[in-house]
């Protein structure tokens, strides 16, 4: 009689073992989500800031459309890839930012525009923008890397495995020097 009651027990320790971690694996997914989720806002904010700065630029910049042209396609590319994965986003970005920061090299030869308000402002705001992208990838690639380790640890991968849960996607940037931040000082 005792050998069955130590079975059982065991059997329900091992049933309540399954149960946390796989609360524990929906956690991580569910925080995943959260993480792509905050870097999708912040690069729809930046977005929406371009329009804006191109009919700023524009006004002081005439002769320079192949630059604003290379940022208007970026951006229409961009916003192209709405439900694209990590891996396929990447490299879009990584195109605006370069466009961007080419833009913004640029910029520096005009002193009106420099001095303008309105581009300043705008300055700011992209300055805030790329923080908080910056921010907003340690988020989300920490959380990919707390499911991952979860989904390929032992014992957390039995349940992963029985349950369909798999690793996620870094949000990387392809190309070494796009990890770089565009500069923006105009100081």
């Amino acid at each position: 009689m005792d050998i069955f009651l130590i079975i059982a027990l065991l059997g329900l320790v091992a049933i309540v073992f399954g149960i946390i971690i796989y609360n524990k694996l929906v956690t991580n997914r569910q925080l995943v989500e959260e993480g792509w989720s905050g870097i999708d806002v912040q690069l729809k904010r930046r977005s929406n800031l371009i329009p804006n700065m191109l009919e700023t630029v524009k006004a002081y910049m005439g002769h320079e459309k192949d630059t604003l042209q290379a940022v208007t396609e970026a951006r229409t590319a961009v916003q192209g890839a709405g439900g694209a994965t990590p891996a396929e986003r990447g490299p879009l970005e990584a195109m605006l930012s370069g466009a961007l920061g080419k833009l913004m090299a640029v910029a520096e030869s005009y002193p009106d525009l420099k001095a303008n308000s309105v581009f300043l402002e705008f300055q700011d705001s992209l300055r805030n923008v790329e923080d908080e992208i910056q921010m907003a990838r340690r988020y989300y690639n920490g959380a990919v890397r707390n499911m991952n380790v979860a989904v390929e640890s032992f014992p957390s991968n039995l349940v992963a495995n029985q349950f369909q849960f798999v690793t996620a996607e870094y949000f990387e940037l392809e190309n070494e020097a796009d990890r770089e931040v565009p500069k923006v000082d105009f100081s």
